[in-house]
């Protein structure tokens, strides 16, 4: 880690306008600058993302993005933000930071991170944690183990100096979350076929209906909000967060890469799969021309990616802990990998799981993946 620079000083510089915007999305071209692994994100797609206007979460978040300057050069950024859906019933209310990126300079971390705490505890926050970009239904999580390899569409990245920086805060771990690698196509285990072959019956595996899109949306937000509602740091998708990501899903995926499982005529389960948006883009450089999105849209859909990622998979609590469950979530992602195959993807990252999640870390494990990166929530107390 660098040592600090105590005889210059870093300017910390509110994001107020869109000329500070533009600042603050090319913050990670310095840092990532030589770092062929990295993948610039689409800078398009980074608008909207923080768009109040475009981007739904807004809705409940509140929020504050910050530069770090050192001698007229951006070294660094972060946000802070307050999710209404997250403190409504926290009896500590916590507030997150997020988008956190830096060159290796401890006063400059060191700075960006105050300035974030302090704008929390003044709006009442108890505790601190994150990075979240900018909830936890978005990209989240420190990379803290496997930089050497590219990040997946919408997985973060990192620096294998961030841990340090932010711990050197006062931060420590909340959850580390697992990313696992999966070849295909993939052998499947016994246990798996005798299962798939026991609930054969009751188990049913289509793919969405794009005739009926937004009713299906609806039916997979709710089994999502259902399965994961007791995992650490829960969110609920709203509405209008689900259908916002759904319908921009539709202009870039199959129909078969939405697979929903039903038990005796109910939906209980459901996966979607990704053509790594990342390894389509790799050579645009964050930018979209006409030629550029001809390009990608090319790339996804027609050439199609060698490599995939599972962002979104869910069980029904009625149904987690016991035979059927398993049934459900091996059914899903053989269905899942049959249309990955059929695309002609050979490798497939499933992403994020929760590190205590023994139960999805066995079915995976038993497919032949492997983790090959952790991805760490720190929090803080603020006093």
């Amino acid at each position: 880690m660098a040592a600090p620079h105590p005889d210059r000083a870093v300017q910390i510089v509110p994001v107020a306008g869109k000329r500070e915007l533009t600042r603050f999305l090319k913050v990670p071209h310095t840092v990532y600058a030589k770092r062929r692994e990295w993948r610039a994100p689409l800078m398009l797609e980074r608008r909207m993302h923080l768009s109040e206007k475009q981007n739904p979460a807004f809705e409940h978040l509140t929020w504050q993005a910050w530069i770090a300057v050192r001698d007229g050069r951006d070294i660094g950024r972060i946000t802070a933000q307050i999710d209404a859906l997250r403190t409504a019933d926290e009896t500590e209310p916590t507030g997150f930071f997020g988008m956190f990126e830096c060159i290796d300079d401890a006063d400059a971390a060191a700075a960006l991170m105050a300035t974030a705490e302090a704008w929390l505890a003044e709006r009442g926050m108890h505790t601190i944690q994150g990075p979240f970009n900018l909830t936890i239904n978005d990209e989240c999580g420190l990379l803290v183990d496997g930089f050497e390899t590219p990040p997946m569409a919408m997985m973060p990245h990192g620096r294998d100096y961030y841990a340090g920086l932010v711990e050197q805060s006062g931060y420590h771990t909340a959850v580390d979350m697992l990313a696992f690698w999966l070849d295909l196509p993939f052998t499947r285990p016994r246990a798996m076929q005798r299962l798939l072959s026991r609930y054969a019956g009751r188990i049913r595996i289509r793919p969405i209906e794009r005739k009926h899109y937004d009713r299906e949306l609806d039916t997979l937000r709710d089994i999502f909000n259902d399965a994961w509602a007791n995992n650490w740091g829960f969110v609920p998708f709203t509405q209008a967060e689900f259908r916002d990501l759904g319908h921009t899903l539709k202009l870039l995926i199959a129909d078969d890469l939405v697979q929903i499982a039903e038990v005796d005529g109910h939906p209980a389960a459901f996966i979607v799969g990704l053509p790594n948006i990342n390894e389509a883009a790799r050579d645009l450089g964050g930018r979209l021309g006409p030629i550029g999105i001809g390009k990608l849209l090319w790339r996804l859909k027609v050439r199609f990616p060698k490599t995939v990622r599972v962002p979104l998979m869910g069980v029904r609590q009625a149904y987690q802990g016991g035979p059927l469950g398993a049934a459900l979530a091996f059914g899903v992602i053989d269905a899942m990998e049959t249309a990955f195959c059929r695309h002609g993807a050979s490798g497939s990252e499933l992403s994020w799981i929760l590190a205590d999640n023994h139960g999805m870390r066995d079915i995976i494990e038993a497919l032949g993946g492997h983790a090959y990166k952790t991805y760490r929530m720190y929090e803080k107390t603020l006093t």
